[in-house]
């Protein structure tokens, strides 16, 4: 690859004392690397499939194992190793293989699931396309998942191109499952007992306790009827994640239709919610109607405002699909407003409880109820986006110290997920300038115990009982040691990802022009200090004595930023750039900040990079098409 055209350049020449948060930044990619490749080793065969039964039952599931080895690609995306993108695409062709022989994966994409599990697997997927943009298996798999659900795949019927209406909340490259049977629901019994009942007529049963006796047999049948006749069919707002799966999309050719599904989609859930009187309905029937199935109730849906999670699962693909909407069109913050309202109309209900303001989580037949302390990482994520006031005044209005706390008790139950986006938010708003350190250390402290418990007799894959219970589907991704918070928060300037489908809306991102790739060079860190909705301030350091280092900052995660300008914050010296890319050439222990003038979603994203592609990369088809049979 050569670099794309003449990108401007800066020098950095100034010497300084190796900052202790920049030494930390490399021992921690560093200890990524290894950890992360010894990891698949231990848990994986030789061609990659996975240390695990020989069979396994339902429809729950096959999104875990992606979780486990994902942040693999995301590592290499950051500044790890090369060897780590190439594990993670082998390692996903094997569970892809793997899974299908189980009987839960159709064609490559899950048979039938719903859209919380799909995003899940998918984030993997989604940062292939920010790994490498020219990998033909990537961008025909992406058009293939994408027909499922906006129509162009006439076998499976999951969307309904009249009333906007993706027609049940098991869906997959099976087609919506309106009858689910027994076997289906079969591993989620053990698990689901320790969440309120489904609904909140089963006999016998309290509606409001944390219990439900899925494990009692002639009960399961009960509530599997149940579920076939109330919640199987029709369209729900965790839906709305599948808007990442047409972003996606977008990013690899730029086809407008892609961005026009996104679009209606949320757009249909607008006017249902204004239809409900500004409240999102949780359930919609195949005829467009609210509650059709559920005796015309707006609440009680599948992933709704009452089960099992609650208002989680409402506001978060709302946030997830806003966001795509307001990508896609070059920062349109106005299709943030549905997740606002039902933010704002959650905090009007607000009751204060032992000295403290909490919101409900969950609509019951009897009204509000389940109050709780406002999660702060909707709002957060919100804001990320917007950088207004207004979205900062909708995170701080539920604020709490224990918003600020830094643990690794997070990771040990489940590694792969954000636990710190509160604390990063403290930091970046300039009420905490220890934190690079502290995020830096508690990552190394959390990876030290990944190893040690993945190293461990107790996780060794040949002597475990896989068998144990349903739970063990998780072991990868509760023992995997690459943690990638600090990085992401420090080095990009934004929050990790909306686990559960989102993509990664950051100020920059980094190339090495060296080795053409994507990262940080080899002994280069970088933090960002401050955002606005006009400024990035960073610092990048080269912690090599003896060699010097080419970065390229990119703005955006997607080259969505116009970089208009930069400012040497020390010798006030300004460079005009007027495009994505900002190059940086770094003399040996040099170190630089800056301040960057941006114009914010002022570019189409894509995937593109700053080098142009090698001879077998450059027109690459979205799609190869064979023979056709009867």
């Amino acid at each position: 690859m050569t670099v794309s055209n003449a990108i401007p350049t800066i020098h950095a020449s100034a010497k300084s004392d190796i900052p202790e948060w920049a030494a930390l930044e490399r021992k921690l990619i560093d200890i990524v690397n290894k950890a992360s490749v010894e990891f698949a080793d231990r848990y994986t065969n030789v061609d990659r499939t996975l240390i695990w039964r020989d069979r396994w039952p339902g429809m729950d599931g096959s999104d875990d194992p992606y979780e486990g080895f994902m942040n693999m690609t995301m590592h290499y995306i950051l500044g790890g190793a090369k060897e780590l993108d190439t594990i993670a695409r082998e390692v996903w062709d094997a569970i892809t293989w793997q899974w299908t022989e189980y009987g839960q994966i159709v064609n490559e994409f899950d048979g039938g699931y719903d859209w919380m599990h799909h995003g899940e697997a998918l984030l993997g997927f989604y940062w292939f396309g920010l790994a490498n943009p020219h990998v033909l298996k990537d961008r025909q798999r992406t058009k293939k998942f994408a027909a499922l659900y906006n129509g162009e795949n006439p076998a499976v019927a999951n969307w309904d191109p009249e009333l906007k209406i993706i027609r049940s909340p098991i869906t997959g490259s099976r087609g919506p499952n309106h009858n689910q049977s027994e076997e289906d629901w079969e591993t989620h019994r053990e698990i689901l007992e320790n969440y309120l009942p489904p609904f909140e007529d089963l006999p016998g049963v309290d509606p409001y306790q944390m219990k439900a006796p899925w494990l009692d047999d002639q009960m399961y049948t009960l509530i599997i009827q149940k579920v076939n006749e109330r919640i199987a069919k029709g369209d729900v707002p965790v839906n709305l994640t599948s808007t990442g799966l047409m972003t996606h999309a977008f990013m690899y050719g730029g086809e407008a239709k892609y961005k026009e599904w996104v679009l209606e989609y949320l757009q249909a859930w607008v006017d249902r919610t204004e239809l409900n009187n500004g409240i999102i309905p949780d359930n919609v029937g195949l005829n467009g109607e609210i509650g059709q199935y559920n005796d015309g109730k707006w609440w009680g849906g599948y992933y709704g405002w009452r089960w099992p999670h609650g208002s989680m699962t409402i506001l978060e693909p709302l946030v997830v699909a806003g966001s795509n909407a307001a990508l896609l069109t070059n920062g349109d913050f106005s299709h943030l407003d549905l997740v606002r309202s039902q933010m704002d109309m959650l905090w009007e209900l607000r009751q204060e409880i032992d000295g403290q303001w909490k919101t409900p989580n969950r609509h019951f037949d009897a009204g509000w109820r389940d109050f709780r302390i406002q999660n702060a990482i909707h709002p957060i994520l919100l804001w990320n986006l917007t950088q207004s006031a207004e979205d900062a005044q909708r995170v701080e209005r539920g604020w709490v110290r224990e918003n600020e706390t830094i643990s690794t008790q997070g990771y040990v139950e489940g590694s792969a997920r954000p636990q710190h986006t509160a604390p990063w938010y403290h930091y970046i708003m300039g009420r905490n300038p220890e934190y690079p350190v502290q995020i830096l250390k508690n990552n190394l402290e959390a990876i030290d115990f990944q190893i040690e418990r993945f190293r461990s007799e107790a996780w060794n894959p040949y002597t475990m009982d896989h068998y144990r219970e349903a739970m063990s589907i998780h072991d990868w991704q509760i023992i995997q040691p690459a943690i990638l918070e600090a990085l992401t928060h420090l080095t990009l300037g934004g929050p990790m990802v909306s686990y559960h489908g989102g993509h990664l809306h950051v100020a920059v991102r980094y190339f090495d022009l060296a080795n053409k790739r994507p990262g940080l060079p080899e002994d280069v860190s970088a933090l960002v200090e401050k955002l606005s909705a006009t400024s990035i301030e960073l610092v990048v350091v080269n912690t090599s004595t003896v060699s010097s280092r080419t970065l390229i900052i990119q703005g955006g995660a997607f080259g969505e930023h116009q970089i208009v300008e930069t400012k040497d914050k020390k010798s006030e010296e300004v460079t005009k750039v007027n495009g994505k890319y900002l190059q940086i050439d770094l003399d040996p222990g040099s170190e630089i900040s800056l301040e960057l003038t941006v114009d914010r979603f002022a570019n189409q994203p894509s995937y593109q990079t700053p080098f142009i592609p090698t001879q077998g990369e450059m027109d690459i088809p979205l799609t190869i098409t064979g023979r056709t049979f009867g």
